[in-house]
């Protein structure tokens, strides 16, 4: 602060205020000059970007994306345990969560228990129809030997009508022991299902995770009861990797499955090989984060770059969806070599290699 008091100020003031205007604007200079050397590079950086793709190619904004999958009980019960964090990659068929299993395990003893009584009432069954069809062996026999009696006069015809209604009765009494034989065969098939099922529901509630990819979202922790179809984990499915871009007609008409496509993220200084995967068949106005005016006005097609799974597979740890880029596709079916700054590539993937 400066004194109010004329007599206070020292003899020197005047010059020193004239050296700090001095340095304030030497420092004022300065930091302009700085401010405008970084504004250098973006500048050149943006109007690199501004430039558009170079001939035989199509580019357009875009960002990695991949598939999400929801780990889920497919029965109500109580979760026991989830064994993985937000983040933690997981291979396919690894278990993640489980269920607790002890009402199914009662269930599942209670249907062995009368499985094996079914079993031991078609024992019984069995060796009834053994009886039965013996009884009637000797009631035929018996039938045999009393009609060439009967026709010598040796017995009267009742006692053949008699031997002929006792082999009826017989075959009568085994066909009914055969049919009940068969319904408890079916009775052990269906105890047999009910015991495979309670087996099979146990087993769901052993959660694994369908896919190789990385746990985005745990949505319930141990203790919860959860209802059937109740979501425990969802993760990022990264088998299946790629950016899609939206590009006008005229140059969609030209890109065909399988062309080969490159990918520059903003933030990293080298391409990602790619290739197409899909490509709409039908048209669509520009999605909003398209964020240019003419671009907005313009029916696009939808086009998917999809990076190689072995390309992944070495980099599974940097792989991050939601990272923004560019995606340029190639429209000439016999093109040239790709540009310089899009043959950039990290250390150790020749990027050609997986064209």
């Amino acid at each position: 602060m400066v004194p109010t008091n004329p007599d206070a100020l020292p003899n020197d003031f005047p010059q020193r205020v004239t050296v700090m205007k001095k340095q304030s604007l030497f420092l004022a200079l300065g930091l302009a000059a700085g401010v405008a050397a970084a504004a250098v590079p973006a500048w050149n950086w943006w109007q690199g970007r501004q430039a558009g793709p170079p001939a035989g190619l199509v580019s357009a904004n875009g960002r990695i994306e991949s598939d999400q999958v929801d780990v889920a009980a497919r029965s109500a019960g109580r979760l026991t345990q989830v064994l993985v964090r937000e983040g933690d990659l997981v291979e396919a068929d690894q278990v993640v969560a489980q269920i607790s299993v002890a009402e199914l395990n009662a269930q599942r003893a209670k249907y062995a228990a009368d499985l094996a009584m079914e079993q031991a009432t078609m024992l019984q069954a069995k060796a009834t129809v053994a009886q039965r069809r013996a009884e009637l062996t000797l009631k035929e026999a018996n039938l045999k030997s009393a009609t060439p009696l009967a026709r010598s006069g040796a017995i009267s015809g009742q006692a053949l009508d008699e031997a002929q209604s006792e082999r009826d009765a017989a075959r009568a009494v085994l066909e009914a022991a055969q049919t009940y034989l068969t319904a408890r065969e079916r009775s052990i098939d269906s105890a047999k299902a009910l015991v495979a099922q309670t087996d099979t529901q146990i087993a769901d509630a052993t959660l694994k995770s369908p896919v190789r990819g990385r746990v985005l979202y745990r949505l319930a922790n141990p203790g919860e009861v959860l209802a059937a179809g109740g979501k425990v984990l969802t993760i990022v499915d990264l088998s299946r990797v790629y950016m899609e871009i939206f590009v006008p007609a005229q140059q969609a008409s030209r890109i065909a499955l399988g062309s080969q496509a490159r990918i520059q993220l903003d933030a990293v200084d080298f391409a990602v090989p790619a290739k197409v995967s899909f490509v709409s068949p039908d048209a669509q106005f520009t999605p909003k984060s398209v964020e240019t005016r003419s671009e907005r006005d313009k029916l696009v097609f939808r086009v998917r770059l999809r990076v190689p799974q072995s390309l992944i597979d070495r980099h599974v740890d940097q792989v991050k969806t939601g990272v923004r880029g560019t995606g340029y596709v190639r429209l000439d079916p016999n093109p040239l070599a790709w540009p310089e700054s899009l043959q950039k590539r990290g250390a150790g993937d020749p990027i050609d290699a997986v064209d």
